[in-house]
């Protein structure tokens, strides 16, 4: 009897590996197949992108949409924007985000509880909402033919605040304190302890920001009145052609070099993002 049920429990763990497994590869080939068509449609001729049945895989490959895209468009001036942005936002981030969460988990101070609840009410707040007003303010200012009104508005963000300050908390008191008592600074608890402790947390924040800011089109589109500031997004919009019809290898061949610094950096930067999700005790 216990022989057979023995039998029956390792006949079920196989059963649910086998399971696990054949919806692991359906949930990667679920994700990962919008890029391999995207890719492979780069590399196609026009006639083979619209022909039915479609083709998964190139007849013969040409990189004739990517020297088209190149033509088109200026390609490194909007590349240039696109990275002094996103990358103005990231340093920003990594200093505002930073320091208000190491503030709101490790001090006490009057009407904390107040602005955390302002931190978290600002995750309800689309920032389609607050176009308007920092139009306005940015026009004023004369500044809508810079790259600032695409920089300064997001130079603090409630998620990144929120997930560094989750993470601040669970380094002990008792290792803040230690530092305290041989008189080290908040500012080298912070740069010495903190930051080493929860960097997989502090990269991952600063990981969304970059992807947010890379692929937004909103608010450059409204905030930019110039070719000379606008990014990357913005020039890959000229590609869909009216009147001569969308040109899919020229669209998926643009696409695939918007998305290419997002991929790499998640790839380089897998394993933090993961970490960062799981709690790490402290031995």
């Amino acid at each position: 009897m216990n022989l057979t049920s023995s039998r029956t429990v390792r006949l079920r763990r196989r059963a649910m590996g086998l399971l696990s497994l054949l919806f692991k590869l359906a949930m990667a080939v679920f994700f990962l197949f919008p890029f391999y068509w995207m890719i492979t449609t780069a590399f196609k001729t026009y006639g083979e992108s619209i022909r039915f049945p479609p083709t998964l895989w190139p007849e013969s490959f040409t990189p004739e949409a990517f020297s088209d895209v190149w033509q088109r468009i200026d390609i490194p001036r909007y590349l240039k924007n696109s990275l002094l942005v996103s990358l103005g936002v990231v340093t920003l981030q990594a200093v505002f985000n930073v320091t208000a969460a190491y503030g709101f988990a490790r001090y006490e101070f009057r009407g904390k509880r107040w602005m955390w609840a302002l931190v978290m009410l600002a995750f309800m707040i689309p920032t389609q909402i607050t176009f308007v007003p920092v139009y306005i303010l940015f026009s004023k200012a004369k500044l809508l033919g810079t790259l600032w009104p695409q920089i300064l508005p997001f130079a603090a963000n409630a998620y990144g605040i929120f997930l560094i300050r989750q993470s601040f908390l669970q380094v002990p008191d008792e290792l803040v304190e230690a530092a305290r008592m041989d008189h080290a600074g908040e500012l080298k608890i912070l740069t010495h302890i903190m930051l080493p402790m929860c960097r997989s947390s502090i990269i991952t924040a600063e990981l969304f920001s970059f992807i947010s800011t890379w692929n937004s089109y909103f608010w450059p589109l409204v905030m930019t009145n110039s070719d000379k500031v606008r990014p990357l997004t913005l020039a890959m919009q000229r590609l869909q052609d009216a009147h001569q019809g969308l040109e899919w290898p020229v669209l998926m061949a643009a696409n695939s070099l918007l998305v290419l610094p997002v991929l790499l950096l998640f790839l380089l930067l897998s394993r933090q993002l993961l970490s960062s999700f799981g709690y790490r005790g402290i031995k």
